[in-house]
C-alpha cells in the first residue's frame, strides 16, 4: 500500500529509530488514512518506556509537551508547522489495559511487540498500525478488509476483549453513528451477553462515549445500536423505556420510534458555524432524545380509549436533571438539557390562539438564551404526516418568530428588566428592604411583560397603585 504520511510522523520515526526504539502510528490515524479522512491527532505506539522517550519527544515537540497520562506508559507533544497549523501527537508504550473485576479503573501492563499490543485494541480496524520511518503495513487481524466490509469485530474472542475492557461495548455503538459500520455478530452476541460489566466503568467514560456518539453525524443510528444492544437498559433506561407498547387502537404514536426521528429533524435544523444553533449542538440533541421520556410515567389510558401523557414535560424534566447527573454532564449541560425538555410544549398553545405581546415576552424570557434552541426542538417535535397540521403549526411558528425579530427592533428581550429597579423602589416606597420590595419588583416584572417598556412617570404610578392596592387588603 502506497501512504501520504505527515513528515512530522516519519521524522519522529527516524528520531526514535536512531535511538534503537520501534515507533508506529497506530488506530484510528491509519483507520482514517484507508478512509482518506483528515486526523488531527496523531497516535503512535513504541518499545521504549516512557522514561526512555521522554527527551525524544520533547526534542520533537519543541512547542508543547504534557505527561498527564504517564501513570498509562502515555506522553504528548505539540509542534506548530509554519502556516500556524498544529501537530499533536501522542506516543505510548506496548501495553495491556485490563481492568480488575472489582475495578472501576484499568490497570496497565506493559507488553514486549507492536503485534501483541495490536491484539489488545478495540477493534480490528483500529488494530492497524504503520511503522515508521519504513512505512511499513501491519495488520495482523484483517482490519482493511473489515474496513473495507464496514463491520466492526474484535481482534480476539469478544467476550475475552469486552472483559477486558468493559468500555469497549460503549465505543461499538459509537462507531455505529461515527462510522456507519454495523457490528459483526458474533461481537454483538457478546455485547447483549455482557451488558451489565459496564456497571464498572465509570459514569465520566460512559458519558465521554456518549457524548462522541451524539456528536457524530448519525446519532440516531447509534442511539438504535445503542438501545437494541441492551446497553442503553444499563446506563440510560429512560431510552428503551420509550418502546411502548402500542395499544391496540394506535391512539398514539411509538414514542422510541418518534423520539429518533426528532433526532434526526433537530440535527438538520442545526447550523453553520455563523447561524444561531452552530452543530453538531449536544444540547440540542440531548434535548431531542429526552424530550419524550417522561411518557412512560404519565401514560393514561381514559374512557373511550384515549391515551393522555399528562404533565410529561415537567415529569421528564426532572428525569432528564436526574439522569444527566448520574452521567456526570457538567451542570450548564444538565440545566440547558432539561429547561429544554420542561419548555418543549410551551409554543403548542399558539398554535391555537396568537399570543398577546406580553405571552410572547414571556415566552423569550422564559427561554432565555436557550430560545434558538428551543424553537428548533419545537419545530422538531413536529412529526406529524398529516400535511395540513404540519403546515399550521410551522406558519404559526414563522409568525411568531417573525413577532418576536419586531419586538427586539423595538425593545430588547433578553434584558427584560422592571422599569423601576430595587432601589428606585425602596426610595417611590419609602420601605425598607425586604420581602416587600421583592414582591413589588416581581409585580413591575409582570407590568413591563405585559405592557412593554413605559415612562418612568407611568411606572411610578403603576407601583404607587399596586401599593396602595396591596395595603388596602391587608
Amino acid at each position: 500500500m502506497n501512504f501520504e504520511v505527515w513528515p512530522e510522523a516519519i521524522e519522529l520515526g527516524e528520531m526514535f529509530a536512531d535511538a534503537g526504539y520501534e515507533l508506529a502510528l497506530v488506530g484510528g490515524p491509519v483507520r482514517d488514512l484507508l478512509l482518506q479522512r483528515p486526523s488531527h491527532d496523531l497516535d503512535f505506539c513504541t518499545s521504549a518506556r516512557p522514561e526512555e522517550f521522554e527527551p525524544i519527544l520533547k526534542r520533537w515537540g519543541h512547542d508543547g509537551f504534557w505527561d498527564m497520562g504517564r501513570k498509562f506508559g502515555t506522553l504528548g507533544a505539540l509542534r506548530r508547522r509554519p502556516d500556524g497549523t498544529e501537530v499533536k501527537v501522542e506516543v505510548t508504550t506496548y501495553r495491556s489495559d485490563v481492568y480488575d473485576p472489582e475495578s472501576r479503573k484499568p490497570e496497565v501492563s506493559y507488553g514486549d511487540s507492536l503485534e501483541g499490543d495490536l491484539s489488545r485494541r478495540d477493534f480490528t480496524v483500529n488494530a492497524m498500525a504503520l511503522r515508521v520511518p519504513q512505512l511499513e503495513f501491519v495488520d495482523p487481524f484483517g482490519g482493511a478488509n473489515d474496513l473495507q466490509r464496514k463491520v466492526l469485530r474484535t481482534p480476539v474472542d469478544p467476550r475475552q476483549s469486552f472483559d477486558d475492557d468493559p468500555l469497549r461495548m460503549m465505543r461499538a455503538v459509537r462507531f455505529v453513528a461515527q462510522l456507519g459500520f454495523s457490528i459483526e455478530p458474533e461481537t454483538a452476541e457478546a455485547i447483549c451477553d455482557m451488558g451489565s460489566r459496564l456497571e464498572i466503568v465509570s459514569a465520566e467514560r460512559v458519558r465521554d462515549e456518549l457524548t462522541k456518539l451524539l456528536l457524530s453525524d448519525r446519532p440516531r443510528a447509534g442511539i438504535e445500536a445503542f438501545v437494541d444492544s441492551g446497553l442503553a437498559d444499563i446506563v440510560f433506561p429512560e431510552i428503551p423505556a420509550l418502546q411502548l407498547e402500542i395499544d391496540e387502537h394506535h391512539r398514539h404514536k411509538d414514542v422510541f420510534e418518534h423520539t429518533m426521528i426528532v433526532i434526526d429533524r433537530a440535527v438538520a435544523l442545526e447550523t453553520g458555524p455563523d447561524g444561531p444553533v452552530p452543530g453538531p449542538d449536544l444540547v440540542l440533541r440531548l434535548a431531542a432524545l429526552m424530550h419524550d421520556i417522561g411518557k412512560p410515567k404519565t401514560r393514561r389510558f381514559e374512557p373511550g380509549g384515549k391515551v393522555t401523557f399528562r404533565h410529561h414535560d415537567a415529569v421528564g424534566a426532572k428525569l432528564t436533571r436526574r439522569r444527566l447527573k448520574a452521567l456526570r454532564f457538567d451542570h450548564h449541560v444538565v440545566d440547558d438539557v432539561s429547561g429544554l425538555v420542561d419548555l418543549h410544549l410551551r409554543f403548542h398553545g399558539y398554535v391555537d390562539e396568537p399570543w398577546t405581546d406580553s405571552a410572547v415576552r414571556r415566552y423569550v424570557k422564559d427561554a432565555g438564551p436557550l430560545y434558538e434552541r428551543l424553537n428548533r426542538l419545537t419545530r422538531a417535535d413536529v412529526t406529524t404526516r398529516n400535511r395540513r397540521k404540519a403546515l399550521v403549526f410551522s406558519t404559526a411558528m414563522d409568525e411568531m418568530e417573525q413577532r418576536v425579530r419586531e419586538l427586539k427592533e423595538q425593545e430588547d428581550l433578553k434584558a427584560i428588566r422592571p422599569d423601576l429597579d430595587g432601589n428606585e423602589i425602596i426610595a417611590e416606597l419609602g420601605i425598607e428592604p425586604g420581602p416587600e420590595v421583592g414582591a413589588a419588583y416581581r409585580h413591575m416584572l409582570d407590568y413591563r411583560l405585559d405592557h412593554g417598556p413605559v415612562e418612568h412617570d407611568v411606572a411610578v404610578a403603576e407601583l404607587h397603585r399596586w401599593y396602595d392596592e396591596r395595603n388596602a387588603d391587608q
